[in-house]
């Protein structure tokens, strides 16, 4: 794994405190401008708890941190210049349906470098899997995280999502699909192997989405599951959802929209040929080519 560095900082438009680990690679090229709308500034309303005293870790101002409470929520996400607009409006629909914005701490992993190359070869070789790095990276200070892909949004109160019950002998909690295709899951050489193709005898084809994940920090590192994933992940393809077709949702109550798999809305609204789902996501676009608010990535 690369060598990471850890920072701090104030993500002005949405007053949340959050930590940055940037992923040291090589030194930066030209950085391409990308113009986004200033979104509003969002508080905690009355009754929301305190989530840092006077026992917590400082910032760099002598105020007490959120980096390591307890009582906050802390979303990790990585950031990837090509996909950056969606995470400005994954982060948007997470402060806006969120009735304590201020006790959510974003704990962002990004490439150090602009070099377009270099980070293309390092998102398809290592951020795909950030996730599963996750206890390693964040500090040992925090015990539970959430994790999210960039290609979603929220509807509902992110406190309900991090406060899911993960029981006594859960490492994480993800959503579980049924019926998949393993056969585009896993290499040839797997499946001619009958140690390991066998795991999947007398099972049913489950598999979960790693796009969101609660994820039980002290566990994952007591059974070292950042090893273990790494052994299969050598005999890994991917998976089978490469046609990005739309999709309906499904029956009941929705708290969060995820676009996983190819196709994204911020491409298909581009093109003008959106799915009709995709009009769920523009609200929380936050791009905008003429304006003075400018991220350089």
């Amino acid at each position: 794994m690369p060598k990471s560095q850890l920072f701090r900082f104030f993500l002005l438009p949405f007053t949340v405190v959050v930590a940055f680990v940037a992923i040291d690679i090589a030194t930066a090229a030209t950085p391409v401008a990308l113009q986004f709308k200033e979104a509003p500034q969002f508080y905690n309303s009355l009754d929301c708890p305190l989530v840092v005293d006077k026992d917590h870790e400082s910032d760099s101002d002598g105020e007490p941190s959120i980096l390591c409470s307890d009582r906050g929520v802390h979303v990790a996400m990585t950031l990837d210049t090509a996909y950056i607009r969606g995470t400005m409006a994954a982060i948007l629909s997470v402060l806006q349906h969120s009735s304590c914005p201020q006790n959510i701490a974003f704990h962002f992993f990004a490439s150090a470098t602009a070099n377009a190359s270099i980070l293309r070869a390092t998102i398809s070789s290592s951020f795909p899997y950030l996730n599963f790095h996750l206890a390693n990276l964040l500090p040992s200070c925090l015990h539970r995280i959430l994790y999210l892909d960039w290609d979603l949004v929220l509807v509902d109160d992110i406190a309900k999502l991090a406060d899911i019950q993960l029981g006594d002998n859960s490492v994480l909690a993800a959503p579980e699909y049924c019926n998949a295709n393993f056969t585009s899951y896993f290499t040839p050489s797997f499946w001619s192997n009958p140690s390991l193709s066998l795991t999947f005898a007398n099972r049913k084809a489950c598999y979960f989405n790693t796009g969101v994940m609660v994820i039980d920090l002290d566990r994952w590192r007591e059974g070292d599951y950042t090893t273990k994933i790494e052994e299969w992940m050598e005999h890994g393809l991917g998976g089978d959802n490469f046609e990005g077709l739309c999709r309906d949702l499904h029956r009941g109550p929705v708290s969060l929209l995820h676009w996983s798999g190819k196709g994204k809305p911020w491409e298909r609204l581009d093109a003008n040929r959106p799915c009709p789902l995709d009009a769920l996501w523009a609200p929380y676009d936050l791009l905008q080519w003429q304006t003075p608010f400018a991220l350089d990535c």
